[in-house]
C-alpha cells in the first residue's frame, strides 16, 4: 500500500473521490498480478492521496477437488470460471472495491449489480504463435505435415483447420506459465497459440514466433484489453475508475460485445471479430464457424462515430451497455457502436449463422 502520511493534502487530492483504502482483487496467477499491478500503477498516479491494497484469490487448484468431474468440466468451457464467480462473491459481500480481468473472459451479461467501469486501452488483439525450439524460424505454414499445434481456442482451432490443413490441432489447458512448459519440455506439440497481449505482458516477446493477422485467424470479443468490474450502484468507485476507459477500446468492445450477445454465442462456439477506426467510422467484421471450419460466414459493417463530446443530461435509468458503464464517454457513440455489434449479428443470422452455431454448440457439448 502506498500513502502519503500526514502531509497535507495537495489540491488533486482535495478533488479525489473518498480518501479510503481501495481494495484491489485479483487471481493469484502471475498475469493476473501483472494485469493487476499496471491498473493499481495508474490509479496510484492519478490518485496519489488514496491507499491500494491488492487482495488475492483464494481458490486454488487443489480446491478443485472438491467438485465433481461434471462440474469441472462445466467450468472449463462455461463462459464465466470460478475464479471470476469468487471475485464477484468478494464485490458483492463488499470484501474488494473493484476487480481487473481480461475483458474476453467477461460475459456480455453480467450478474444483477454489477457492471464493467472502465475498459483500459488495448494491447495488441492479435493471436501469437510460439514455436518448440526445434521449430524457430518456421510459420504455420512451413510446419511439416502433421505437426501438431495446442491451442485452448474453438474460434483458433476453428480459422486454423481452414487456413493450414496439413496441420493437427489439439487442446492445451493451463496458464502461459503452464502451457510454454508442456510445449517446451513434451515433445508433443510443435507450436501452440496464445493471446499476443498475454505474451507481452509478461515479458515474453522473444517466444514470438509469428502473429496471426484477421486474413489468418480474427481474434476473440474484447481480446487485449482490461475490464475493470464494479459494484453498478458504487458511484464513488465508478468515478475512480471510468478515468481509465479508452474511448476508442471501449467503442470498439461495445460493438464487439453486442456482436457476440445477439449472436448468443460464447467461448463453447467459434465466434471471432476484427475491428478499427479510421476518419471517425468504426469499422467491425465478424464470423463463425463450424468446430472443423469447414462452413463459415464472415461480413464487415461500419458506423460513424464521430459526436461532439458532451456532458450527460441526467442519469440513465440503465447506463450499461453490454455490461459496461461509461459516463464521461458521449452516449451516442455508444450507442453507434453497439447498433453496429447488433446489425451485424441480425446480418449473419440471417444469412443462417444461428444453424452453424448450434450445430457447433451441439457437437461441443457431445464432448
Amino acid at each position: 500500500m502506498s500513502g502519503n502520511g500526514n502531509a497535507a493534502p495537495t489540491a488533486q487530492e482535495e478533488n479525489s473521490p473518498k480518501m479510503r483504502v481501495i481494495r484491489v482483487g485479483t487471481r493469484k496467477s502471475q498475469l493476473a498480478r501483472i494485469q493487476t499491478d499496471s491498473v493499481v500503477a495508474t490509479l496510484k498516479a492519478l490518485y496519489p492521496g488514496l491507499q491500494f491494497e491488492i487482495i488475492l484469490s483464494l481458490l486454488l487448484f487443489s480446491s478443485l477437488k472438491r467438485f465433481t468431474l461434471r462440474l469441472f468440466l462445466a467450468w472449463q468451457i462455461g463462459e464465466k470460471s470460478l475464479f471470476t464467480k469468487e471475485l464477484e462473491h468478494a464485490l458483492e459481500k463488499n470484501e474488494v472495491d473493484l476487480v481487473v480481468h481480461s475483458l474476453k473472459d467477461l460475459p456480455t451479461v453480467l450478474p444483477p449489480g454489477f457492471t464493467i467501469g472502465a475498459v483500459c486501452k488495448r494491447e495488441n488483439p492479435y493471436d501469437a504463435v510460439v514455436f518448440h525450439p526445434k521449430f524457430v524460424g518456421k510459420t504455420l505454414e512451413t510446419l511439416p505435415e502433421k505437426s501438431v499445434v495446442g491451442t485452448s481456442s474453438l474460434r483458433r482451432a476453428a480459422q486454423l483447420q481452414r487456413k493450414f490443413p496439413h496441420l493437427e490441432f489439439k487442446s492445451i489447458r493451463g496458464n502461459l506459465n503452464t502451457r510454454l512448459r508442456k510445449l517446451d519440455e513434451l515433445q508433443e506439440f510443435s507450436a501452440i497459440i496464445l493471446a499476443a497481449a498475454g505474451l507481452q505482458r509478461m515479458g515474453w516477446h522473444n517466444r514470438v514466433g509469428q502473429i496471426l493477422h484477421p486474413e489468418e485467424c480474427m481474434y476473440a470479443v474484447g481480446q487485449g484489453a482490461l475490464g475493470v468490474e464494479v459494484r453498478a450502484k458504487d458511484q464513488d468507485i465508478l468515478d475512480l475508475v471510468g478515468v481509465l476507459h479508452d474511448p476508442e477500446t471501449l467503442l470498439r468492445c461495445i460493438a464487439e460485445r453486442a456482436f457476440l450477445r445477439h449472436l448468443e454465442g460464447g467461448c463453447s462456439v467459434p465466434v471471432a471479430v476484427h475491428t478499427t477506426v479510421k476518419d471517425g467510422q468504426l469499422y467491425l467484421t465478424g464470423g463463425v464457424w463450424s468446430l472443423d471450419g469447414s462452413d463459415s460466414l464472415q461480413e464487415t459493417m461500419q458506423t460513424t462515430i464521430q459526436v461532439p463530446a458532451q456532458h450527460e443530461d441526467g442519469p440513465e435509468d440503465n447506463p450499461q451497455l453490454v455490461g459496461i458503464t461509461a459516463r464521461n464517454i458521449p452516449r451516442e457513440a455508444q450507442l453507434a457502436a453497439e447498433n453496429l455489434g447488433i446489425s451485424l449479428a441480425h446480418l449473419l443470422l440471417n444469412k443462417g449463422a444461428k444453424n452453424i452455431l448450434d450445430v457447433a454448440r451441439q457437437l461441443n457439448d457431445a464432448h
